[in-house]
């Protein structure tokens, strides 16, 4: 633990969620099709990296996934609540490594050759502290990943009881990649063919700020998540074969450190 100060502390995350989110993450479409996308992209620019390092790794499920991909030399998990860890050591094998740290100050330099944070800088009122100590730990040459909530506009009660600090612009993270050490080698829109349903779900309930509200979104009909699985699936397979998305929900951008 480098950051026992915090642990179990609401910064940037509510600790109380990831029973929740432990639910849930095996089977709803959004988490299963992004773990498609991370794995898919990650293999696709960095075949050859063997050790890496995941920031608010969570429960472990996207961990997991990058886990199987391939043989590592090293893998670790960092996550500020020692709550998502627990859950994250039950799911992955002995050799995955986990730390409790903040993702502002990581003690790490030269160590890692992909580094990468799912949905995590955005709870970070200073991501750009993040991405410098991302930089630090990652080898010259070496790669990272890092995906966020996209459009301003699209701020609703979800964003309020996640404890977000923002929603990208287009380009934003862009800049901060380029500020911080890292040159861009992709990027791209994600949940674009659901942007539509999603954005009509968010005004529909957009004052509303309760946290069974935040919930239902989670709590689709077996029908139609299998369906909505089908069409992310579909949106991840045109993105691994070249297609690049203007707008969606989320964004995800990869970049070398210089």
């Amino acid at each position: 633990m480098f950051a026992p100060d915090l642990a179990n502390t609401v910064s940037g995350f509510d600790p109380a969620r990831f029973d929740f989110l432990a639910e849930i993450e095996a089977t709803h479409f959004w988490f299963v099709a992004r773990n498609e996308l991370i794995v898919g992209l990650l293999n696709k620019f960095f075949p050859a990296a063997r050790r890496f390092l995941e920031i608010g790794c969570g429960n472990g499920a996207v961990l997991r996934a990058v886990d199987a991909s391939r043989r590592w030399e090293r893998i670790v998990g960092s996550e500020l609540q020692p709550s998502g860890l627990a859950h994250a050591r039950r799911r992955l094998p002995e050799h995955v490594e986990f730390v409790q740290m903040d993702a502002r100050d990581i003690p790490a330099i030269d160590t890692f050759d992909l580094t990468g944070a799912f949905d995590v800088i955005e709870h970070i009122a200073d991501d750009e502290a993040v991405l410098r100590g991302l930089r630090r730990a990652t080898l010259r040459g070496g790669g990272i990943m890092v995906t966020v909530p996209q459009h301003p506009w699209l701020w609703s009660s979800a964003d309020d009881q996640a404890h977000h600090e923002r929603r990208y612009r287009r380009g934003e993270l862009e800049e901060k990649f380029r500020r911080n050490g890292f040159e861009i080698l992709f990027s791209s829109s994600f949940t674009t063919l659901l942007l539509p349903l999603m954005a009509a779900s968010r005004f529909k309930d957009k004052r509303r700020l309760d946290e069974e509200r935040v919930d239902r979104e989670f709590a689709v009909n077996a029908l139609v998540n299998k369906a909505f699985a089908v069409v992310l699936r579909a949106e991840v397979a045109a993105t691994l074969a070249g297609m690049r998305w203007p707008v969606g929900g989320s964004r995800v951008v990869i970049g070398r450190a210089v």
